[in-house]
């Protein structure tokens, strides 16, 4: 008999005890009727000098005390998001409590554990999972799951691949293995490699487990096998992985990394609907998510970090006329020549801009849009004077030295004087230069951590990242109506640690558009649509076809608009405010709509990419034709009532899909050729 339930529509979840107070979960599922999992202990704590009770290897399985713990109480709850339960462990050395946040409405939940120490003396945390869970599959395993793997990298985000685990390397060879697909993030890029996500596949139970581990340093997560079934366990930094380890001393707690999972019938495509849901549920009110105004940056594929008046007149009369809203002035802006190893105090250059910075942001102004500056507060050159007066206590430290990166230092956000300086700049920036966008960048990985004023350099790093996020938070506290991008390098700090707060992301780097075309049509499975920039930068030298695509790239998304536009020609100019003037006309509605890939996640080896929003009436689909010999692709569109092309309309009359059943043929007469189609459907 089940010794506790937790029941939400499509979302149940049961724990048993045994003979020893050993509480487990029994059973993970979207269906009442299941079988039982079997024991596996609900939170892993390994510690110093315990032994780890299990032929392991270099799995995190068999943990003391955490498998020892005993079941004491639990409470569930009503809140403002939804249930929650909380269930207590202990021993006489530790106590713990697990806690499971539900969100009503949805088949998402966030976990994770609070430590305590109840002893006399400190105890070494060396690993906390956040979420452990047994008996993932439906055996026999190997012939029954796919495992979705989201790979990030700089010019090539949110590029999903998926695998059978043998093909991974995961074979059945026992009732156990020895080997493990483990997937971890060391440093303060938080999705280089990966995102802080992946997903399993039950193929015969038809149903897909999302987790997304909300943390923007250092994390781990694993899948092997444990008696003959599939076990999942996440958390954030730990000893053998990221070089963590925590000395708890008596009294105190520690909260390890939350990570929120998302268990649906269905495939990849079901789970990141739902994880969109939940995604869009934890946001921090914006009225930037709800109005997706278009944003100009001087950057890419145009003055590449060389800004001053003369330049950026032309560019923001452009830009207005255009029909941009913000216009952002990326790097270079605060010094007269190379920058990159002398950035810190963020002052503006008199040679970049004889009259001031406040001419050109005034200028913007004039023109009826926002201003905006690029930053990398995070960081300071190693050529910065300021990074010479201030104390080795305010920068990262390894072996006595400050951690060098990319010729910058590293500042440690648990220092007030790094603080102050933040505040300072903001500050400055908000009051006195009257900017109300910052695109926050960062371009370095500091790697495993600081050792200073900590027990680890995981340690340090730990504390730093949440000691910035209480600084992010207090700064949009002071400043409500200002919007900072969120950049690390494009997409490599993409994580729901950081995207709660902010309300855009930079994506990408990627300067070639036809490969910016698989990283937009993907876009949406790493953040939410409205919080996705994508470039779009017209070349010098292009054709019709080259804007379109270029508009296309970014028009379901947020349009971080850039490229030389003043030295446009008439008709490929007329192509960026064609697409701008019908991004506003439904932009308002992309917050509400579900993001869904009838040609599957893309690759950057697909010859044909769709990806699309919608919603049950209608719907908006981006649909390119990249390298295939094929002039017509079949979309397979169930209750679809009718397609239109809306962008660009030189070409609407030409490119009609052909609607046959659930399918729909589209044609596009060249490669490298892209159209943006409304959609609507029976119901």
């Amino acid at each position: 008999m089940c010794f506790l339930e937790f029941r939400e529509p499509c979302f149940y979840i049961d724990f048993d005890i045994d003979a020893e107070e050993h509480i487990y979960i029994s059973r993970f599922t979207t269906t009442k009727n299941s079988e039982s999992h079997g024991a596996f202990p609900l939170i892993q704590i390994h510690a110093s000098g315990y032994n780890q009770n299990d032929h392991h290897a270099r799995k995190h399985t068999g943990s003391e005390p955490g498998s020892s713990l005993h079941y004491v109480t639990h409470r569930c709850l009503e809140n403002d998001v939804g249930k929650k339960l909380e269930i207590v462990l202990q021993n006489e050395t530790l106590h713990a409590c697990w806690h499971l946040q539900h969100f009503r409405g949805l088949q998402s939940a966030r976990i994770w554990c609070e430590v305590s120490n109840i002893a006399t003396e400190s105890t070494g945390l060396e690993y906390v999972s956040s979420l452990a869970l047994f008996a993932l599959d439906t055996p026999p395993w190997e012939k029954t799951s796919l495992l979705h793997l989201p790979h990030n990298a700089w010019y090539g985000e949110a590029q999903w691949k998926s695998a059978t685990l043998p093909t991974l390397g995961l074979d059945k060879v026992n009732r156990f293995s020895l080997n493990r697909i483990s997937v971890e993030n060391t440093g303060t890029w938080s999705s280089i490699g990966y995102l802080p996500c992946a997903a399993f596949e039950d193929l015969a139970a038809g149903t897909t487990l999302l987790w997304q581990i909300e943390h923007n340093g250092s994390w781990q997560w694993e899948i092997s096998d444990f008696r003959d079934r599939l076990y999942l366990q996440v958390s954030g930094p730990n000893e053998n992985e990221n070089h963590w380890w925590k000395q708890l001393a008596p009294g105190e707690r520690f909260s390890s990394v939350p990570v929120a999972i998302s268990l649906v019938n269905g495939g990849l495509q079901e789970a990141l609907q739902e994880i969109t849901r939940y995604r869009r549920q934890i946001l921090r009110p914006s009225l930037d998510n709800k109005r997706l105004p278009v944003i100009f940056n001087d950057y890419m594929n145009c003055l590449s970090g060389d800004p001053t008046t003369e330049k950026l007149l032309p560019l923001i009369d452009a830009a207005a006329a255009a029909g941009c809203e913000y216009f952002c002035i990326d790097c270079g802006w605060y010094s007269d020549g190379e920058w990159w190893d002398g950035v810190g105090e963020w002052l503006p250059s008199s040679a970049r801009f004889p009259d001031g910075i406040r001419e050109p942001l005034d200028y913007i102004i004039s023109k009826g849009m926002q201003p905006g500056l690029w930053l990398e507060l995070e960081v300071m050159g190693i050529a910065c004077p300021l990074a010479q007066r201030l104390p080795d206590a305010c920068f990262f430290q390894r072996h006595g030295k400050r951690v060098i990166d990319h010729q910058r230092y590293q500042l440690d956000f648990r220092h007030p004087q790094v603080q102050e300086h933040a505040d300072r700049v903001i500050t400055r920036l908000i009051e006195e230069y009257g900017i109300s966008y910052i695109k926050m960048d960062y371009n370095i990985n500091a790697g495993s951590g600081t050792e200073y004023n900590a027990d680890s350099p995981g340690d340090g790093l730990l504390q730093h990242n949440r000691a910035y996020l209480n600084w992010l938070k207090k700064t949009m506290d002071r400043y409500p109506q200002l919007v900072i991008e969120n950049c690390g390098s494009g997409g490599l700090r993409m994580d729901y640690a950081m995207l709660q707060q902010h309300s855009i992301q930079s994506v990408t780097d990627q300067t070639d558009y036809r490969l910016m075309a698989c990283i937009a049509a993907a876009a949406a499975s790493a953040v939410t649509p409205e919080q996705a920039a994508i470039w779009s930068y017209p070349l010098r030298e292009g054709d019709r076809e080259e804007v379109v695509m270029n508009m296309v790239n970014s028009l379901l998304l947020r349009i971080h608009q850039s490229g030389h536009l003043a030295e446009l020609d008439e008709k490929r100019f007329a192509l960026v405010k064609e697409g701008i003037t019908l991004y506003k006309t439904f932009r308002e509605k992309i917050p509400h709509l579900q993001p869904f890939w009838p040609l599957g996640l893309p690759s950057f080896d697909s010859p044909w990419l769709a990806f699309g929003l919608r919603n049950a009436k209608e719907g908006w689909l981006a649909v390119w034709r990249m390298g295939s010999e094929q002039e017509t692709r079949a979309l397979l569109l169930p209750l679809l009532d009718k397609i239109t092309c809306v962008y660009p309309t030189f070409d609407s009359e030409r490119c009609q899909p052909v609607i046959q059943g659930d399918s729909v043929n589209i044609t596009l007469r060249d490669a490298m050729t892209s159209r943006l189609f409304h959609l609507t459907f029976t119901h």
